[in-house]
This record gives C-alpha cells, sequence and structure tokens, in this order.
C-alpha cells in the first residue's frame, strides 16, 4: 500500500479547523492566555502544530551530521594516570577521550601511549597557548590527525579569564602559527560558558556566531587559504528543556553554515555537546543522572556529533569510578539499547521542532547583527555589554527559581531534609572568587542552586 492509498480515507484538517475545535472545548476560555506559553526567548508556543506551519517558515537545507560518539572526559594533571584511565574507559565502550591539559609540561607521548588512534577520537582541551606543543602532539598524532581535536579557543580563554594568554596582538599570532601547522581540526568555540552563566537560548547562540566569526574574520584576513577546510568545533551545553535544546543544536547548523557561506568557508562544523552545569544539584544528587539523560537524549536528536556525559557527582567529588561509569553507561544504553543510532537527524521535519528552530535562528541572527553592527564579540566584551546581557538573563531564571516557579526537584521541591552532604565534599561546589587585575570581566558560570545550598550547609 503506497502512502497516498493509506492516506486516502482521511481529509486534511487546517490550523484553522483544528484551533476552532480546540475553541469549543474551552468552552469559552481565552485560547491564547489558556494554552500559549512563551518561553524566556520570547517564543510563544502553540499547543499544536502541522504542515501548515512548515509551509509557513520554509525549510532551509544545513549540513547533517553523520551518526554520534560516546565520549569519556579526563583531566590529564598527570599523564600516566590519565592514560591509564582512557585505556580503561575505551575498554568499556568509550569511543572519544576528551583530555583536559593544564600544562605544557604533560607528556603527550605517555599520555597518548597505546591508545588505538585508528579507532579513538580525542578532544584536547590545552588550557595554555604553545605552537611547540601543539605541534609535537600532531607529530605524535601524524597518521590519524582527522582524529584529532585541538579545540585552541583563545577568545573563549579571555572571556572565561578576563585575560587573554599573554595579550591581544601575541595570542592571535600564535595562533596563526598554529594553523600553520595545517592542522585542519585546530578551532574551538566554548559556547557552554555562556549557558552555564544564565544566558539564554538566544544568547547562546548569538555569542557562539559572533565569537565564531572573529575566528573567521582572523583567518579571511590572514589565512585566506585555510577558510575552506578549517572545522570549527562548539562545545555546547545542553539543558532540560527537551525539544528547545533539541532545536537549539539545529539552529547552530544553521547559524554557522550561513556564516560561514559569506565567507567561503567550510559550512560544516563539529558539535560536542555535554548536560549543563546550571541545574546540577548538591542535594538529592541521583536526581542528577535523570537529567544528564534527557540532556544527552536532546543532544542525539539535535544532531550533536559528540556526546560528553556529565557524573551525577561531579560538582563535590574529584573523582568515583562509580560515577563516570554510570555517565558512560547511560550514552551506551541510548546508543545500543535505546537505538538513538540507528537514524541520523531524526528530528528533521518534525512540525514543533522546526518550527522553534527557526524563531531561535532569526532571533539569534537579529542579536548576531546587533553586536556585528557595536564593533563585533571583542568589542562587545571589552565594553561589558555581553556580560550585562548575560547577567541580566542569569538573574530572571534565578528569581524564578528562588520562587519556587522553576522546578529543581530535591532542591527547591520534594527535598528531603535527611540529606546530609557536608561531610562528602571532597570539592568546593560553588563560584571561587579570587581578587585579580583583569583585562575584561571574566563571564562566570553559576549554578541556579547554589545559595539554596549553601543555607543547607549551615545548617547540617
Amino acid at each position: 500500500m503506497n502512502k497516498s492509498e493509506l492516506f486516502s480515507d482521511f481529509n486534511e484538517i487546517s490550523s484553522k479547523a483544528w484551533k476552532q475545535k480546540i475553541q469549543y472545548e474551552l468552552q469559552g476560555e481565552d485560547y491564547n492566555n489558556k494554552l500559549v506559553w512563551e518561553s524566556p526567548e520570547g517564543i510563544k508556543v502553540k499547543p499544536f502544530y502541522n504542515s501548515e506551519d512548515l509551509k509557513a517558515i520554509g525549510l532551509s537545507g544545513k549540513p547533517k551530521n553523520q551518526g554520534w560518539s560516546t565520549a569519556q572526559g579526563i583531566y590529564a594533571g598527570n599523564a600516566k594516570l590519565a592514560n591509564k584511565k582512557a585505556l580503561d574507559a575505551i575498554t568499556r565502550g568509550a569511543e572519544c577521550i576528551c583530555f583536559t591539559v593544564p600544562s605544557s609540561e604533560i607528556n603527550i607521548h605517555q599520555l597518548l601511549n597505546e591508545i588505538d588512534l585508528g579507532q579513538t577520537i580525542i578532544h584536547f582541551d590545552l588550557q595554555f597557548l604553545s605552537v611547540q606543543y601543539v605541534q609535537s602532539l600532531l607529530t605524535v598524532t601524524e597518521n590519524h590527525l582527522q582524529k584529532v581535536f585541538t579545540n585552541i579557543d583563545i577568545v573563549g580563554h579571555l572571556a572565561r579569564n578576563g585575560n587573554w594568554h599573554y595579550n591581544l596582538d601575541q595570542d592571535h599570532k600564535i595562533l596563526g602559527e598554529i594553523l600553520n601547522l595545517n592542522h585542519e581540526q585546530t578551532l574551538g568555540v566554548d559556547m557552554a560558558l555562556y549557558a552555564n552563566a544564565g544566558a539564554d537560548l538566544v544568547q547562546q547562540l548569538a555569542y557562539a556566531l559572533a565569537h565564531a566569526n572573529e575566528y573567521l574574520n582572523h583567518l579571511n584576513n590572514h589565512h585566506k587559504d585555510k577558510l575552506k577546510n578549517t572545522v570549527t568545533t562548539f562545545k555546547v551545553a545542553v539543558g532540560s528543556n527537551y525539544f528547545f535544546e533539541i532545536a537549539k543544536l539545529r539552529a547552530l547548523r544553521i547559524l554557522f553554515g550561513t556564516l560561514a557561506r559569506e565567507y567561503g568557508a567550510l559550512e560544516y562544523c563539529h558539535i560536542i555537546a555535554t548536560p549543563t552545569l546550571r541545574n546540577k544539584t548538591l542535594y538529592d544528587y541521583n536526581t542528577n543522572m535523570l537529567r544528564t539523560a534527557t540532556e544527552c537524549m536532546s543532544a542525539i536528536l539535535g544532531g550533536a556529533d559528540t556526546i560528553l556525559n556529565m557524573t551525577y557527582d561531579s560538582i563535590y567529588h574529584k573523582d568515583n569510578e562509580f560515577g563516570e561509569r554510570m555517565a558512560r553507561n547511560q550514552l551506551l544504553i541510548l546508543k545500543n539499547e535505546s537505538y538513538f543510532d540507528k537514524v541520523d537527524n531524526a528530528a528533521d521535519g518534525a512540525y514543533y521542532i522546526e518550527s522553534i528552530t527557526h524563531q531561535l535562528s532569526s532571533k539569534a541572527l537579529d542579536q548576531f547583527k546587533q553586536i556585528e553592527a557595536g564593533g563585533g564579540f571583542l568589542v562587545q566584551l571589552k565594553a561589558h555589554h555581553i556580560q550585562k546581557k548575560i547577567k541580566e538573563s542569569a538573574s530572571k531564571e534565578q528569581d524564578s527559581f528562588m520562587k519556587g516557579d522553576k522546578i529543581l526537584v530535591g532542591t527547591n521541591r520534594y527535598a528531603s531534609r535527611s540529606d546530609k552532604m557536608k561531610d562528602s565534599l571532597e570539592l568546593y561546589p560553588f563560584v571561587k572568587t579570587h581578587t585579580r587585575k583583569t583585562l575584561i570581566e571574566p563571564i562566570i558560570e553559576k549554578r541556579l542552586s547554589e545559595e539554596w545550598e549553601q543555607q543547607r550547609l549551615k545548617t547540617e
């Protein structure tokens, strides 16, 4: 039976007819007030969507992802121990390792010892800027460079720390030297910083696009020959607004593809997604596993290339083999038992998701244009406009949490007073403050429940 035969007995129902039926069932109550709600981004969400919504927006083609990899994050403060942990994670199902390397003293040979780079993708988060170190890294991995992402992000370092590694000119000079090493997967954009600091979804997309534009400008002005083959990697934090987060990742690909075309650059971007820090809690910490499960699902359906899960206890434990195993197994279950690897780009054509994707893209593009009209991302950072806007968004979300409108189960709703955490803290789980001189005000990541938890700790 073909499609036309299958649906021939059913008349097509218009959006207007559906709305009239709903209005009748409401028995006089106002449709908009009762059933239409507005997101923090100003997007009005209707109770139903149909094919007319797609006709209204028109679907723009976007680059597709080709499956996704399960990742394990490892802090490489000790090369030998980090290597041992990586080999164990790979044996247990990790397809990608994300190394955070704090110092150029970390021996890259020892760190990658016996890792099969033909099978395992490696992402590096280098917390320093060194041509020599990247050169040695690329030399060690020269036969498998397509599996290696160096993710150099000097603008992200400035936004997070308030200072350049050295200074604006020196950082860009070193970045240029690294680009001249001809590794295609050099550039990174830390979009997760904006989400974890409290930016709304439109802000996250607009700031990520403006952030990436700084690099495309640099390539266009100084390395035009690299535009066509340089891959930009976006690190994205995924929150709990399930369908909106799916749409956010899809909107990111559309927006970056649109921007890249203006430069004649590679339209494809690599997305590494991780659950947001913003909604994770100290008390009733097992609830964090429920949050990370749905956030990873959003990341997969949104089209992320790599999924880096977060352990349920990462905010207060230095290291926990059980927590790491649970985080990794969540991804393995989604991939191998829940069949989330069987269909790529599964959300394509979904009326609701396509509509949200279009609205997020449009709003973010407008905001990006405003940033560029104001001098660009670096100028706006230096003037503290970006920081101010993020603080305003974070403050609104914080107020909603404190009033109980935004619920974190186990914290501001259904909290167990028997939970005791004071003796379990191996890490300080709150924002740390250090008095130091910075070029700009840094963007600070902060969890919603911090003040609430600090008060509870005092009363234990």
